[in-house]
């Protein structure tokens, strides 16, 4: 698919990136769906048309925007702008690949406050669902991950066919391959973790980096530098920014997916203790129990594992033990440790103009929580007990 469009200033993008990236999208979707309805149309209302909902409805744009603004920061121009927009496109599909491939290997049956993409399928043939629980539905299941095998595809269609020259072309194909392998290989050091019940803080750290901090933030950052022809020491330093920030941004969301409120995540609270992810607040927990004889906290851990969801008086049990180490208190140490050095690997890069604002903004936003989910986790931290109810 070559580089298509409406002619749009850098002044326009910049005053909504996501509504931009999101126009982009819908234009992209109205030629993918109306192949896939030439195809069948069973398969264009089941599968594309509810692969492009699931896009288009939620999320904030994120890696769009990273690339958007450190594009803009390395001094693009009008000129950037159509190849920008598609790559930036191409991004929120791939993160819809991974959303509905983690939410299959988790069998989770919400996503955003919503049905997962397999828990609509599963509601939608209800006589095609053999087990008790719909989520579990092999049909459903598999479907879903034919939706996330299409929605990788139409991501790399879009990349494929952008209008670069030679030298930015090399190095954006370049990144782009990188990422998704490191995607790949962070979900599997994941799903290995929670496998062997892994207590590595190397290895969760490791994972976090992989499977989130790249394909979250760095990777999209170097997408945004190499459009616009970026010098090295830029790349580099830009780089360094958002792998720092982004490992803050998975570390965040460890804590938010214990303490964090529901209606503001989206997902059930406790679900990483519950399926036994390898977080690095677990295996912090896991160590500094350790350490100091605290096998009542060992055993809590471990009971829990499996016991999805968990009941109210378990979470808080869970919080409270949690506590009890200290553990998440030293997360959010090195969180904020995480983001100072994105600000000074930031700094030390050469950008330009205004964009270099909204730039440091967004890194310093990731790592941070929603407000009401930030107030329970506080709550929780203050209290020692149960956060988020």
């Amino acid at each position: 698919m070559a580089t298509a469009g409406v002619e749009v200033s850098t002044d326009t993008v910049d005053r909504d990136v996501a509504a931009a990236v999101t126009r982009e999208l819908e234009r992209v979707f109205s030629e993918f769906v109306a192949y896939s309805r030439s195809l069948d149309g069973v398969f264009a209302s089941d599968v594309a048309e509810r692969l492009a909902a699931f896009t288009l409805d939620g999320g904030s744009r994120t890696r769009p925007r990273f690339l958007w603004w450190a594009m803009r920061a390395c001094g693009g121009t009008d000129l950037h702008v159509p190849v920008a927009l598609r790559i930036g496109a191409a991004l929120e599909l791939v993160q819809s690949c991974a959303l509905i491939h983690d939410d299959v290997m988790d069998q989770s049956a919400l996503r955003r406050g919503r049905p997962s993409f397999h828990a609509q399928i599963a509601l939608q043939y209800p006589a095609a669902v053999p087990l008790p629980e719909p989520g579990a539905s092999p049909f459903a299941l598999s479907a879903a991950v034919l939706a996330g095998d299409l929605a990788l595809s139409w991501a790399d269609d879009l990349v494929a066919g952008v209008d670069l020259g030679p030298p930015v072309r090399t190095d954006v194909l370049r990144i782009w391959r990188a990422m998704r392998t490191e995607m790949v290989a962070g979900q599997y050091l994941d799903l290995l973790g929670q496998a062997t019940s892994s207590r590595s803080a190397v290895q969760a750290i490791r994972t976090v980096c992989l499977k989130t901090a790249r394909y979250t933030v760095e990777r999209p950052l170097a997408l945004g530098a190499a459009r616009a022809s970026a010098d090295d020491a830029t790349a580099q330093a830009l780089n360094a920014a958002g792998r720092c920030a982004g490992i803050a941004f998975q570390l965040r969301d460890d804590l938010l997916s214990v303490f964090g409120d529901p209606e503001v995540t989206g997902k059930p609270s406790g679900d990483d203790i519950s399926s036994g992810k390898a977080t690095y607040l677990l295996a912090l927990a896991h160590a500094r129990a350790r350490a100091t004889g605290a096998t009542d906290v060992i055993n809590l851990l471990q009971d829990c594992r499996g016991n999805s969801p968990l009941s109210g008086p378990a979470l808080s049990s869970v919080r409270e033990a949690l506590q009890s180490t200290g553990a998440p208190a030293q997360v959010e140490r090195r969180i904020e440790r995480l983001v100072r050095a994105s600000e000074r690997h930031l700094a030390a890069a050469r950008l330009h103009g205004p964009a270099t604002r909204h730039l440091a903004g967004l890194l310093r936003q990731v790592a941070s929580p929603p407000r009401q989910a930030a107030t329970a986790a506080a709550t929780a931290a203050a209290d020692g007990h149960g956060g988020a109810r």
